[in-house]
């Protein structure tokens, strides 16, 4: 026995000697070094290893050990080292041999309750807590963390749309044409087959004229306006005006890199090139084709007047929001097709597709292009190849066109469904930008129509009609100017009868604020 004993010792010390000379013996699981055994007891050593490792959590009831022959190898020991230390933790009911399944930890100790953490917020804010202060950076996290029976959020497309069959279909192609150097660190301009898809799609759908050399792809317009604020803000420009009313997310990216958002008005022409004029601002931010959210278009006369303070050193930033969402109306060219050497253009399929994809463009005038090129190089490295072969193929293949097609019929019927209940239960209301997108703007104002007085708050408008299920912005979340109250309602999400049902309680939420 002690002739027995000593060999198996003298073998046990053997193997950690090696492994310590060695230095490269251990394994990836539970960071397993051999050099950190005793001579004499490798088993024992793992053994109480593993039984930490469940004491602590670090293998929690359920989690299966590696191989006996695999932890052996990795560790160059024995098999008989590892066969030995599961052998233990099965007799202490640490651990039980499940066949094919391997060896499974089924029971984990008993372990002193540690004393509960301090007092802090449980679970999501209070519709009124979302609503109580001026809304900060982390305001529409906090709303979607607060759940609703009826979803009204701006902005969100109809995602039980999202063409799946056609998405897979492309993925599945995309996949077969790869090369291994597709898989690699690309050009983080873009991949060279959604950059030449992009430059069709923009022609045909937007009049848009460009090389696939102009577009760089982002992860969403947010990307492009903060990259764009990021290379203005190093060229010395420290604000950029904005529409008013205007986005809030807009106008929060822009504020994030340094740059000041003076607001412009917004009247039934779009911007008003004058008041633009008079804030001295050297760059401005502008959703012409559908402007957020009061959906108005920039009529002709602002162009040639937009045109003519362009000519004057003035830039724009063009967000093609909602362009391709049009019921009543005819299409308008982008202000990128009048005036490209003074537009810097931003689209994505965030309202066409899902926003998870996290998908978009910039074209940008020549003397802006490599810096951006640069900003988004130091950003990411750019995006991920997969999704954008994948979305090349989709828009190449004519499907993103039928998509389309199909979306403009279902919204349409979805914005006639909120059209008719706005009418039937808030009376008196004014909607704006019914032509288009995929939201409307709905002014309530006061009983006798005063904008100057306003009856109530619409952030508690929003807070009530929020407890009691149904979720949407106020309109002074996207102002600087004074406004009268109002919500900014998306549609395209929710079905003609959840639509009814919403604005049902919205009204009655009104009456109950008067």
């Amino acid at each position: 026995m002690d002739r027995a004993n000593g060999t198996s010792i003298d073998r046990s010390r053997t193997v950690r000697d090696e492994a310590v000379r060695d230095g490269a013996a251990g394994a990836d699981f539970l960071q397993l070094d051999i050099r950190e055994a005793p001579p004499g007891g490798l088993s024992d050593w793992l053994a109480r290893r593993l039984r930490q490792a469940i004491l602590d959590g670090r293998l929690p009831v359920g989690s299966r050990l590696p191989a006996t022959r695999v932890l052996a190898a990795e560790l160059r020991v024995s098999r008989g080292v590892v066969t030995d230390a599961y052998r233990r933790l099965g007799e202490d009911g640490h651990v039980a041999g499940r066949g094919r399944a391997g060896t499974v930890v089924v029971a984990a100790p008993v372990r002193i309750p540690a004393p509960p953490p301090p007092p802090g917020p449980a679970g999501p804010p209070s519709p009124e807590e979302v609503f109580a202060a001026a809304p900060g950076p982390d305001v529409f996290d906090r709303l979607r963390a607060v759940p609703a029976r009826l979803d009204l959020t701006p902005g969100t497309p109809d995602l039980a749309a999202f063409p799946r069959a056609a998405w897979q279909r492309a993925e599945r192609r995309a996949l077969d044409g790869l090369v291994p150097s597709d898989l690699g660190y690309g050009d983080p301009r873009g991949v060279p087959a959604l950059r030449l898809a992009v430059v069709d799609w923009l022609a045909r759908n937007r009049g848009v004229r460009a090389d696939p050399g102009e577009v760089l792809v982002v992860s969403g317009t947010a990307q492009a306006l903060t990259l764009f604020a990021q290379v203005l803000h190093d060229e010395g420009v420290r604000e950029m005006a904005v529409e008013d009313p205007g986005s809030l997310g807009a106008r929060m990216h822009l504020n994030a890199r340094g740059l000041a958002t003076p607001p412009v008005p917004v009247d039934g022409g779009g911007i008003r090139v004058g008041a633009l004029r008079a804030t001295g601002a050297p760059a401005v931010l502008l959703t012409p084709a559908h402007q957020f959210p009061t959906g108005v278009v920039l009529g002709g006369d602002r162009r040639r007047e937009l045109m003519r303070w362009a000519a004057g050193g003035g830039l724009v930033l063009e967000d093609d929001y909602d362009a391709e969402h049009r019921y009543d109306r005819p299409p308008v060219p982008a202000l990128k097709s009048m005036l490209p050497d003074h537009v810097v253009y931003s689209g994505s399929v965030s309202k066409l597709l899902a926003p998870a994809l996290r998908v978009g463009w910039v074209l940008a005038p020549p003397r802006y292009r490599d810096a951006l090129a640069d900003a988004k190089r130091y950003a990411d490295l750019g995006n991920a190849a997969l999704p954008q072969l994948t979305l090349a193929r989709l828009m190449a293949s004519g499907e993103l066109e039928r998509h389309l097609r199909l979306l403009r019929g279902r919204h349409r019927r979805r914005r006639d469904a909120m059209v008719a209940a706005v009418r039937a239960h808030l009376p008196g209301a004014v909607v704006h930008g019914a032509a288009a997108g995929l939201h409307l703007t709905v002014v309530l104002g006061s009983p006798s129509g005063s904008a100057a007085d306003p009856p109530f708050a619409d952030t508690d408008l929003a807070a009530a009609a929020l407890a009691r299920g149904v979720k949407t912005h106020p309109l002074s979340w996207h102002t600087q100017l004074p406004s009268p109250p109002g919500l900014v309602l998306g549609y395209a999400a929710r079905t003609p009868g959840e639509i009814g049902e919403a604005v049902a309680v919205l009204g009655e939420v009104v009456r109950g604020l008067r």
